[in-house]
């Protein structure tokens, strides 16, 4: 009776958590697809477009490990609010801009990287609470819901209704965005409990608690690797993404509206990946399935950069949805199982310090490398890179199969701010 109360309580707990991260996702996706419209619709350039994708994500590279180590300092439930609230008040403060078109390329640039920096906070943190609402045997499961709700929101709902108002009403899609990020924070008002993690005497100075995250992520061989394979992924995959919007509008002859139905198909191939994730990793060795969805990602790339049919394109972009998502449902549960709570924030903040911050460097070669091959050529190559990584990440997993395939041995419980690196 106890443990059935215990599991209802979890999942109570889950629906709030998924129901928050709905909201602020589908904020996301209409910023995703609204920001690089109304940055083309400034300049056509493809550098300035891919610099655009480069300079959201650089706060990763700037602030994830500080990020980090804040919230395993604080309550992380509260942080994933107060970030929300703070996202809504800068993307409402756009909409007025655009509704006054007083929008520049650089002003946009400006508004990527505050919201980035927000979103370091937001996202770590929201990913930290997984653990502290879910038992470990339903890691896997949440995981493969927190990427459903994100693709619907992002790709499903998000990616549509931001071509479509933005087609109405440029300064539309932005007002939505800030909706999404109060329903958010509100939503998270509901999900009772204390989220900050246990600690023992005075908090170290920050200066230790990054350097333990460091040192534990560099005395675990197969969290290296696995951060290298998802920075290898990210960057080779940010090639020829950060140029979609181009991709979509002169090669395939698409409007802005279109371009949404166009993310949309992605969005359904993103969604059919997180629900087949939890299910492959069962009947199937992970690491196999880790190897074939990464080969899967260069060959949805790789057709697109031979095909000019819209139908096509977006099918083979599918495909590179549904198999990142599972790449990205593996990598998460993995994460989880095997970094200890109290740590999580910090291993995450060193994870995207490594690998968010590869994706900016990955947009500005993808948007230079256009300049001489075309879109096109930038997609084939991104895509023959994806397929040698996958080589690289079988060669790689075959040295940690069984601590893949059976997600590791649980994370001893330690003091929570031991300045000892666990053996």
């Amino acid at each position: 009776m106890g443990s059935g109360g215990a599991r209802s309580r979890a999942d109570h707990r889950l629906r709030w958590l998924l129901g928050s991260s709905a909201l602020s996702n589908l904020g996301d996706g209409i910023g995703k697809v609204a920001f690089p419209l109304l940055g083309a619709s400034v300049t056509r350039d493809p550098v300035l477009i891919a610099g655009l994708s480069a300079t959201s994500f650089l706060p990763w590279l700037l602030f994830a490990l500080v990020s980090g180590a804040l919230i395993d300092r604080v309550d992380r439930r509260r942080a994933v609010l107060l970030a929300n609230a703070a996202r809504a008040v800068i993307v409402g403060g756009l909409t007025v801009l655009v509704l006054l078109d007083s929008a520049s390329i650089w002003l946009l640039y400006a508004v990527a990287l505050v919201l980035g920096s927000v979103e370091t906070i937001a996202d770590s943190a929201a990913q930290a609470l997984v653990p502290a609402v879910v038992d470990r045997d339903g890691l896997e499961s949440a995981n493969g819901k927190l990427q459903s709700v994100e693709i619907v929101g992002q790709t499903f709902l998000g990616g549509p209704l931001g071509s479509i108002t933005f087609a109405l009403f440029a300064a539309l899609p932005f007002l939505l965005n800030t909706a999404g990020f109060v329903v958010a924070a509100i939503l998270l008002v509901a999900l009772r409990g204390h989220y900050r993690p246990t600690t023992t005497g005075p908090a170290p100075r920050l200066r230790e608690q990054l350097g333990e995250g460091l040192r534990w992520v560099r005395t675990r061989p197969l969290m290296v690797r696995l951060v290298l394979i998802a920075l290898g992924l990210a960057l080779t995959s940010e090639l020829a993404q950060a140029l979609l919007v181009l991709y979509a509008l002169q090669d395939l002859g698409l409007d802005e509206a279109a371009f949404g139905l166009f993310a949309l198909v992605g969005g359904v191939g993103g969604l059919l990946g997180a629900a087949a994730a939890p299910r492959l990793s069962r009947v199937l060795p992970r690491r196999l399935v880790l190897v074939a969805s990464v080969a899967a990602c260069g060959l949805g790339f790789l057709g697109m950069g031979l095909v000019r049919d819209p139908i096509t394109a977006s099918l083979l972009f599918g495909l590179f949805a549904a198999a990142v998502v599972v790449v990205n449902v593996i990598l998460g549960t993995l994460r989880h199982a095997l970094v200890p709570e109290h740590l999580f924030g910090r291993v995450l903040g060193v994870w995207r310090t490594a690998v968010w911050g590869g994706i900016p460097i990955g947009a500005l070669l993808g948007g230079l490398l256009a300049r001489g091959i075309g879109t096109p050529g930038v997609f084939l190559v991104s895509g023959a890179l994806q397929l040698a990584l996958a080589a690289v990440v079988w060669w790689t997993m075959s040295r940690h199969g069984a601590e893949v395939d059976t997600l590791g041995a649980e994370p001893a419980a330690v003091p929570a701010e031991s300045s000892e690196v666990e053996s």
